[in-house]
């Protein structure tokens, strides 16, 4: 283990030796250690991590996590099959819902991204099935300016190259910071620290993982 991974690790008061980003409080603990980084292949799931990477520009991953429940009652579970009927008036309801983000433009995205969703459902037989083909073959380096205080990039290649290729097919709110956000959350790239208890774990599935 490097010294640099050493100092991003942190091990709390239960002995768990965490990413550091896993510390501060028990959502982030939880979300760390129960689902960042494990591979999902569920088109539902996919889109709502879509989309909900899209409400936090601007805002925490905590304030997100915090509204999940909320995101998930007033978009039907993230089916993109029923959000894509939404209408003015369904928006007029959401600009209404104290539980979520009220953002005119990150809503109207949800609800393209989803008519968006189903053309690639069409196109590729899933969501999942077009979002695994931007699997890595291998770790990539960081890009962008200015020197990184942690061992984990914040963009890559392959999510400017996703985050661009979505975009063309007219997707919204999906730059390619958040394209690797994605990318990590769901598990196409393990970005665990090495000597984090959950590093090993997500690999081990990862490895089992039958992709689509």
């Amino acid at each position: 283990m490097t010294d640099m991974n050493q100092k991003h690790l942190h091990t709390a008061e239960d002995g768990v030796v965490r990413c550091w980003w896993g510390q501060d409080h028990l959502d982030y603990r939880d979300y760390h250690d129960s689902e960042w980084g494990h591979p999902v292949v569920d088109d539902f799931q996919l889109f709502e991590k879509i989309c909900l990477e899209g409400f936090q520009s601007g805002l925490s991953w905590l304030t997100i996590l915090r509204k999940r429940e909320h995101f998930r009652e007033a978009f039907v579970g993230f089916d993109f099959n029923k959000i894509a009927l939404f209408d003015d008036d369904s928006v007029a309801c959401l600009l209404q819902n104290k539980g979520i983000v009220r953002h005119r433009g990150k809503i109207e995205a949800t609800i393209n991204n989803a008519q968006r969703a189903l053309d690639m459902v069409d196109e590729y037989g899933s969501l999942a099935a077009y979002i695994w083909q931007w699997e890595p073959v291998s770790p990539e380096p960081h890009i962008g300016k200015g020197e990184y205080n942690h061992p984990i990039p914040s963009i890559t290649q392959t999510s400017q190259a996703l985050s661009k290729d979505l975009k063309k097919r007219g997707w919204k709110f999906f730059g390619p910071t958040t394209a690797y956000a994605f990318m990590q959350a769901m598990g196409l790239v393990n970005d665990h620290i090495e000597g984090c208890a959950c590093r090993e774990v997500v690999e081990n599935i990862r490895k089992s993982l039958e992709r689509p």
